[in-house]
């Protein structure tokens, strides 16, 4: 439906529909895209810069402003990830998730611990068939029938879980679940829940790591559905209120992990337990706090990571991390992002997010992309304290096709009507299977960056940008018609 609505607009605005007048030269593209802007809702600030591939600027539209990106965001972080991080297309030997036995006050009893080194993609499912925290379980309990406490450590990074900037009301959520350095199942829970018969308490299946409280109730058929969760951060209570249509379809619903270290632990002591393994202690967590050598002053003063020489029991290898920088880009997996831009931060000593913005801004400065165009707090696009222009969007762009790798994170962009977060815009219009973009969509905001064919076959690259969009409204058909206006007019 957004793809026709799309097209109306962009006809009736652009100038499509019906013979042009033999003595009326056609607007510009600069033109076309101003006027069509004025569909949008009002008070809605746009950013636009389109350029070919030779950097003539088709279409500019406060190119230097400063806009809230989004999800764009993960466009910044994957690139400096395959410019920075090495075997980027390797197996993941870095990241790998560990496992020690270690005595702990009695030289007969051990302790285990999980040690992570930033690997986001860690599975305690069922199915799993790689990166597999069974593996580690296995690897334990082929050794030892008895350990004291299973301690989940992710004291590789400092302990910072939510960027600044991140808003409240998103933490909790899958999508705003907490980063570690020891992480599992994307750091999230899946709840089902089953209508019941109406009046009662629908039924709700999920692992036991949160006590829960069950308000809602199953409604008539028929009747509307209002579910809701509520938990404090750190909190181990969660409440389920409102209601559910009696003989409606199950639902799957995600709440996010506020200690991942301490959730992996938990699920590793279950793990153990149904190897055979007693655990005759408690579960604990390692973290570092952050101190101030984790913060950036200058290029010598480096963090200061814990360093544990041990010999590990055993270690996960986790697949290549251009696998996930083609999740993140596709379907903008926020805790990915986040992971990814954490070890970032490694290069420099630590993975703190003040070495990661620093490893950044020192690449962006040798690729040419202007310091005034962009500032980032985290890697995700979560953080309402980022921003960026577009004219340092396209730079960015431009910047990927001169590099070797470019084409393998092109590949990793949405393509419109076919994929990701692009699957189900564009659909029927010459856009489809030809636009490839990073999408995003955060209070307020919308945007879109990437390049498409013009119908004169040349290639345009394009960062699209709209910010303070009133409330409950979407300045996503404006943006589509005016992208599909300069496709059509060039």
């Amino acid at each position: 439906m957004r793809g026709k609505g799309a097209i109306f607009i962009a006809a009736a605005l652009f100038g499509l529909t019906g013979p042009a007048l033999a003595d009326t030269q056609p607007p510009s593209a600069q033109a076309q895209a101003e006027v069509a802007l004025t569909a949008a809702p009002k008070g809605t600030r746009f950013g636009l810069l389109v350029v070919d591939d030779a950097g003539n600027v088709i279409v500019s539209i406060n190119p230097d402003g400063r806009f809230m990106p989004a999800s764009n965001t993960k466009m910044f972080t994957t690139a400096a990830a395959y410019a920075l991080l090495p075997g980027m297309d390797q197996p993941d030997k870095f990241g790998g998730t560990e496992v020690i036995l270690e005595f702990n006050r009695s030289p007969r009893i051990q302790d285990v611990r999980l040690i992570g080194k930033g690997d986001a993609r860690m599975s305690s499912a069922a199915d799993c068939k790689s990166d597999c925290l069974a593996s580690l379980a296995d690897a334990v309990a082929g050794k030892t029938r008895r350990v004291r406490d299973v301690i989940g450590d992710d004291s590789f990074w400092p302990d910072q879980r939510w960027s600044p900037g991140m808003s409240w009301n998103n933490i909790g959520t899958d999508d705003g679940t907490a980063a570690s350095a020891l992480n599992l199942d994307d750091n999230q829970i899946a709840i089902g829940i089953y209508p019941g018969a109406p009046g009662q308490a629908p039924t709700v299946t999920m692992p036991p790591y949160f006590t829960l409280h069950n308000e809602a109730i199953t409604g008539p058929v028929g009747s509307p559905k209002s579910l809701a969760f509520e938990r404090g951060v750190n909190g181990t209570e969660l409440r389920l209120y409102g209601s559910i249509p009696a003989g409606s379809a199950s639902l799957t619903e995600h709440v996010g992990i506020d200690d991942p270290a301490h959730y992996a632990a938990w699920t590793f002591r279950r793990m153990l337990g149904a190897r055979g393994v007693k655990v005759t202690g408690k579960v604990r967590v390692l973290h570092r706090a952050p101190q101030l050598d984790d913060q950036v002053f200058d290029y010598g003063k480096l963090g200061t990571p814990i360093v544990i020489n041990y010999r590990p029991l055993a270690r996960l290898t986790p697949p290549a991390l251009a696998e996930d920088a083609r999740i993140i880009n596709k379907v903008s997996q926020n805790l990915h992002a986040q992971i990814l831009f954490h070890r970032l931060g490694d290069i420099w000593g630590t993975g703190s997010n003040d070495w990661s913005v620093k490893a950044e801004q020192d690449l962006f400065a040798k690729a040419g992309i202007p310091r005034e165009g962009y500032d980032f707090s985290d890697g995700s696009g979560m953080s309402t304290y980022n921003r960026v222009s577009p004219r340092a969007v396209v730079a960015l762009l431009r910047w990927i096709d001169t590099q070797p790798w470019g084409k393998a994170w092109y590949a990793s962009l949405p393509i419109a009507g076919v994929d990701g977060t692009l699957k189900r815009r564009f659909i029927g219009t010459p856009l489809a299977n030809n636009l490839v973009a990073k999408t995003g969509t955060l209070n307020a905001t919308n945007a879109l960056s990437g390049t498409f064919r013009a119908a004169s076959g040349k290639r345009l690259t394009f960062a699209f940008f709209a910010n303070d969009v009133p409330n409950g409204q979407t300045a996503l058909p404006t943006m589509e018609a005016v992208l599909l206006g300069i496709a059509a007019s060039n």
